[in-house]
């Protein structure tokens, strides 16, 4: 069996991490029940907050979170992988992680990942974002084997950096993720044509759940949920604000005959860069 059911689930997800999760149940139930057996949330399902003082009070450890033991249950209870795009996670030297999780049909967790590349930016209409200041980040790419195929974990500013899609994709990744809470201004910009040349460099499916539209803490995220086949063609994409529940069946074997027409993962060849100096006399250098 080499077709499967997938679920992108975007959310709108406010400051309390209690009804965050009430919401996510009932999206998930709504994905289960048009059949996807593997069903992606965004990043930060647990909570947006802006004000980190607020967040910290109600930060808890991956033991007591209710984002994860909301996700155990209603995996185990639908028979389906979850997977939370990511949630933070109070970890036990007093710093946070931007955690995914993975959990198999019978609620186990299969894998996390914490998110490798911190979003530390300034853009041009003044937002300004410092997520090192707050996260510690991640140092280890994961591919899980889910059975049906594998699965190579990224979050949301992951997706600027290829050469992670590249060590999963030759790890046997076959499907990509970026769950995600892009903003709206770097959304417009580059979202979608990030996510389908993810895809299509690695010959993989890429499921990208979002945060869309204006939340409690007054952050505005770019919504567009997208699932992407091998090929770059969009097979489901959400609209620009709010919550919505994109399905879509891949075909696994679409990965192999992709990369099977441009083998571009067995002819990438080594190779060094040369700097060549400016010879001062206004010509190029041969």
């Amino acid at each position: 069996m080499t077709a499967v059911k997938v679920a992108a689930i975007q959310m709108c997800s406010g400051v309390d991490p209690v009804r965050n999760a009430a919401d996510m149940a009932r999206l998930v139930r709504d994905a289960a029940a048009h059949g996807a057996t593997y069903i992606q949330t965004p990043e930060m399902t647990g909570m947006l907050q802006r004000d980190r003082k607020a967040a910290r009070e109600v930060l808890r450890g991956e033991a007591d979170d209710v984002i994860v033991s909301t996700a155990r249950d209603l995996a185990k209870e639908l028979g389906v992988f979850l997977h939370i795009g990511s949630t933070a996670i109070a970890r036990d030297d007093g710093k946070i992680a931007n955690r995914a999780f993975l959990v198999s049909p019978d609620g186990a967790t299969v894998c996390s990942y914490d998110k490798i590349h911190m979003f530390d930016v300034d853009l041009d209409n003044g937002e300004s974002w410092r997520e090192s200041s707050a996260y510690e980040p991640g140092n280890e790419a994961r591919v899980a084997d889910l059975g049906f195929g594998r699965l190579g974990f990224a979050i949301c500013y992951d997706v600027r950096f290829p050469q992670l899609f590249r060590a999963e994709a030759l790890a046997g990744a076959e499907i990509l993720t970026v769950p995600a809470a892009f903003t709206r201004q770097t959304g417009e910009a580059h979202w979608e044509i990030l996510l389908r040349a993810r895809a299509i460099e690695n010959g993989t499916f890429l499921i990208a759940a979002a945060q869309g539209g204006t939340h409690e803490d007054g952050r505005e995220t770019f919504g567009h949920s997208m699932i992407v086949d091998p090929w770059g063609k969009v097979l489901a994409m959400a609209g620009g604000t709010g919550e919505e529940v994109l399905i879509a069946e891949i075909d696994l074997d679409q990965v192999r005959a992709a990369r099977q027409k441009i083998p571009n993962l067995k002819n990438a060849r080594e190779f060094s860069v040369a700097i060549v100096p400016d010879r001062g006399d206004g010509e190029e250098a041969a």
